[in-house]
């Protein structure tokens, strides 16, 4: 644990440029006497870090200061090269010659084991890759975007953003950041977003470490317990959609047990395995799927007339 201490003091150095030692004491849980030990040991270790004294004064690591790679472990450089990969085989950043260099130094050849598309099926491939240059570089450099944006209402209006990070969840793109028309935060789904566009206006680091990101679904709306059961050539789809804690299997269905909000994400889902699923509970819920089916129905006997 002490070894394991050392290096994340090390690495939090060099991501921070300086800390307290109250700071690095709160976050690593010890004493600030066990901090200053700790420091007195790397420098022993030839690690070139030193306390100043004074209003902005601190430990620091010297400036020219680099890792060296024997400070790495073989795992340690695993995971940078699987980050890495998974970052160029995205097509969404260009670390191709990053790890070309990378591996000369560390001696690696198996730089292309992985390959991941995130482009939509019939979407136009160079399109998506332009708008994720461009939130690539607002994030980056903190710079402001404006764009249409079609949110869950159908409704459209124009916004102004001051983007924080890109997030992936359940086969879809999401921005996180600042909406100065909402003038809150907010999570754009990348896909609803048209007309994107680079503004000259920059921004400072916006703070969002205690925000909650990704809400839970309890946090969005009211859970109710289902249970819903599907044949077995649904399968696909089942595993799809559902985690495998809510699925029972047995010979002649597939039985799904969750707790899942109402709303329309759950409706759309249910309507499109059409005469493929079963609503055993609640009633209710049935009730609802009956009205939309008989509605959608009456529309398009209307349309033919």
């Amino acid at each position: 644990m002490h070894e394991s201490r050392l290096f994340k003091i090390l690495y939090y150095l060099l991501e921070k440029g300086q800390a307290t030692a109250p700071e690095l004491a709160s976050k690593f849980e010890v004493s600030v006497r066990t901090i200053y030990r700790d420091i007195d040991v790397m420098s022993s270790a030839g690690i070139p870090v030193y306390a100043a004294a004074g209003r902005d004064g601190g430990i620091k690591l010297y400036d020219d200061f680099i890792i060296s790679k024997a400070l790495l472990s073989e795992s340690d450089i695993q995971d940078i090269f699987i980050g890495l990969q998974s970052l160029s085989a995205a097509q969404y950043s260009d670390h191709e010659g990053t790890l070309e260099k990378l591996g000369a130094l560390f001696k690696k050849t198996n730089t292309d084991w992985i390959e991941i598309d995130f482009s939509r099926w019939g979407a136009c491939v160079q399109k998506e890759h332009e708008i994720f240059s461009l939130l690539k570089i607002s994030v980056l450099k903190r710079q402001e975007i404006v764009f249409c944006y079609y949110n869950s209402r159908g409704e459209v209006s124009e916004r102004r953003c001051r983007p924080i990070k890109l997030l992936y969840k359940d086969r879809s793109w999401y921005l996180f950041g600042f909406c100065c028309k909402r003038n809150d935060y907010r999570l754009f789904r990348v896909s609803r977003m048209r007309s994107l566009k680079l503004t000259e206006v920059m921004f400072d680091e916006i703070p969002h470490d205690n925000l909650n990101i990704l809400p839970l679904p309890e946090d969005m709306e009211v859970l109710n317990e289902i249970e819903l059961r599907f044949p077995l050539d649904m399968g696909h789809r089942v595993l799809d959609i559902f985690s495998e804690e809510a699925i029972i299997q047995n010979d002649q269905q597939f039985i799904v047990k969750a707790s899942l909000p109402r709303n329309e994400w759950l409706y759309e889902m249910l309507l499109s395995f059409g005469e493929n699923v079963e609503i055993v509970r609640p009633i209710s819920l049935k009730e609802e799927i009956i009205e939309r089916c008989e509605k959608a129905l009456n529309h398009h006997k209307g349309a033919e007339s």
